[in-house]
């Protein structure tokens, strides 16, 4: 990985350190979350609900997110996200320290973690849409594939190779040492992001929230190519989070892993994401990003179906590795596709339209994830009642692959 661009472009390099250390947080959490959950209860369609409460704000405020992106300034709205993040997450601590579980109130407990995950996914859909729409500021737009790709890598590394395995230490130090550890690097993140200096952005003149809103649905609706991205990554995602919620439970009783077992396996996925994220645009210049969002959809329907029928660690660590390369092509080609086709003074308003639809089908992914173990268990067994998700997702997907490769065509960057 060239390292010129975080070597000359000093505002690319805070933006790079502070996304790394707010990925080493959320990868512990990542953990953390579902493995408290689990101590919590073993309910799947509970558990679930976790994952749902943080995914939900991505369909509940992900458009008005937009707006606001587009009426502010977007370096101080991402360290306000990120210092809200790091006082809600000592909350977490609080909890755990009240009330450790196993408790006799699962219901209470598993209701009060979920408040709190909304409220953390809440900041997350502010954050992450300004860090998106604040990138094209930052470095050129012929960088963008680059820097994406490093970007992501760096956050792979962090979120998904080094957090997970640290949580798995962390939780078994106790329990709320990885929840502590979180809110540090959020307030990390919030002091980085506060050394940027971007020049000054004019914003339009604010009219009303409707009127700004329907600019970016208008605009969207005028770009097919992009629309159509956004639905199916949409689907994408839903299988992406039906199967991640239950990873959790697929772990520990059929891979029989404990927390530290659990996190090296999540450390798998990182592998192929920082893979993905240093491979993926000479991929994307080699194949053209048509055909490289096509591979990507090859690959995300073969993983899951790998996972669906692996009763071995490393086959599933395989597949994960492979998803996650997958899903950092798809990402780099479609991210920068945006990022250099939308005018900036929409960028925030489409990029939440876009997100609402990409993302928002989360918390829907979730539910059924939960929902599909917990009423094919009577009938099917628990062991294949949680393999169901990674079955029906690799089925769905390779109906949509075969949807994407009629109706989706990218004009190529150009760059040789």
């Amino acid at each position: 990985m060239s390292l010129a661009l975080i070597r000359d472009n000093r505002n690319y390099r805070w933006l790079v350190s502070a996304s790394g250390i707010s990925n080493l947080g959320d990868g512990v959490s990542a953990l953390a979350f579902p493995w408290l959950a689990s101590l919590i209860t073993r309910d799947p369609l509970l558990i679930s609900l976790t994952a749902v409460a943080t995914r939900l704000p991505w369909l509940l405020l992900t458009l008005p997110a937009g707006v606001w992106t587009d009426r502010v300034d977007r370096r101080r709205l991402m360290v306000r996200a990120d210092l809200f993040r790091a006082v809600l997450t000592l909350g977490i601590v609080a909890m755990v320290l009240a009330a450790p579980p196993p408790t006799d109130q699962p219901v209470v407990m598993i209701a009060g973690l979920c408040a709190v995950a909304f409220l953390l996914g809440a900041a997350e859909v502010l954050r992450d849409n300004a860090a998106q729409t604040v990138l094209p500021a930052v470095v050129d737009h012929r960088d963008l594939e680059r820097a994406n790709g490093q970007l992501w890598s760096i956050e792979r590394i962090a979120g998904h190779f080094i957090g997970p395995p640290l949580a798995g230490v962390l939780i078994a130090l106790a329990l709320p040492v990885p929840f502590a550890f979180d809110a540090v690097t959020f307030a990390g993140a919030a002091a980085l992001v506060w050394l940027m200096v971007i020049p000054a952005r004019v914003a339009p003149a604010r009219r009303p929230f409707l009127v700004e809103l329907s600019e970016g649905l208008r605009w969207i609706w005028g770009h097919v190519m992009i629309w159509r991205l956004a639905i199916l990554l949409g689907i994408i995602n839903a299988c992406a989070m039906a199967s991640l919620t239950m990873l959790v439970l697929f772990s520990q009783e059929i891979l029989g892993l404990g927390a530290v077992g659990h996190g090296l396996l999540l450390t798998s996925g990182a592998v192929g994401g920082v893979l993905g994220g240093l491979v993926a645009p000479r991929v994307a210049r080699l194949l053209g990003p048509t055909v490289s969002l096509r591979l990507a959809m090859v690959i995300f329907a073969a993983c899951y179906a790998a996972i669906g029928v692996a009763s071995h660690p490393f086959v599933v660590a395989l597949a994960l590795f492979g998803e996650a390369f997958g899903g950092l092509l798809w990402n780099v080609v479609t991210v920068s596709y945006r990022q250099r086709t939308i005018p900036d003074d929409l960028l925030g308003r489409v990029n939440s339209v876009y997100r609402f639809f990409g993302w928002g089908m989360m918390p829907l992914g979730a539910v059924i994830g939960g929902a599909v173990v917990a009423w094919s268990e009577p009938s099917l067994g628990r062991d294949l009642a949680l393999r169901m998700p990674y079955l029906g997702g690799a089925t769905v997907l390779v109906g949509v692959g075969l949807i994407a490769v009629v109706s989706v065509r990218l004009p190529s960057t150009g760059r040789g």
